[in-house]
């Protein structure tokens, strides 16, 4: 990566706007998790990574704690990770099927993945001021990344993040007309991304069954027979 998204990466990675997070994710580096003390923590905002021509923009919600906020990539190091590279691996859009850290090779194909926050929040919920206050970074990737075909949003607040700049750029007139909903396609606006919305590769739905692999892999499918229509 190169150029005006090399520059707003490295704005992220400087951030320092949400003190919570800051306090929450230095404190989590500091103290790190028994199996990783060896580890040096990231423990700063995390870029997003992929193709800079991507026609497939990936939305997720923030970093896990001793996931990304470990590694420095996003969903690397952690079961969802683990969940959604063996997905997009399974349908051409990553060149390895799991992610161990920011060194391991691993390449997005036709494809960028980005989130709602960089910052990984306590409990994994960010409060709506810290991702209002994050929202600038998606905003400017949303320009920058001018090939994109298909936004796929990964959780209920990475589609609501999504939404909330379509309405406010005057796009949508109201998110009530998109009901969240796995696997579901959203015609925004004639010239615009389809939007589709899944369910979040969360150990609490991926345990439960509410998302099985099959699951995920048919809506990144959905996203390459729409590309290939687009």
């Amino acid at each position: 990566m190169s150029g005006p998204l090399q520059v707003l990466q490295e704005r992220v990675i400087a951030c320092t706007r949400c003190p919570r997070l800051v306090a929450y994710r230095q404190d989590i580096a500091r103290v790190k998790r028994r199996a990783y003390l060896q580890w040096e923590y990231w423990g700063k905002p995390l870029p997003s990574f992929g193709d800079p021509r991507a026609r497939l923009l990936i939305v997720g919600l923030a970093p896990a704690a001793h996931g990304g906020n470990r590694t420095g990539r996003m969903f690397t190091g952690d079961r969802s990770g683990d969940f959604l590279f063996r997905a997009l691996y399974n349908t051409g859009f990553a060149s390895q099927p799991e992610s161990v850290s920011r060194d391991d090779g691993l390449r997005l194909i036709d494809c960028y993945l980005t989130a709602a926050v960089r910052c990984a929040p306590p409990d994994n919920k960010p409060a709506p001021e810290e991702i209002r206050s994050c929202r600038e970074y998606l905003e400017s990737e949303l320009d920058l990344l001018r090939e994109v075909r298909v936004v796929v949003a990964l959780g209920r607040i990475g589609f609501d993040a999504y939404l909330s700049v379509l309405r406010d750029r005057g796009v949508i007139r109201s998110r009530a007309a998109f009901p969240f909903g796995h696997n579901r396609e959203h015609a925004v606006a004639p010239g615009r991304p389809v939007l589709i919305s899944s369910y979040h590769p969360s150990q609490q739905n991926t345990s439960t069954g509410k998302l099985t692999p099959a699951m995920l892999e048919e809506v990144f499918r959905a996203a390459r027979g729409i590309i290939a229509r687009r």
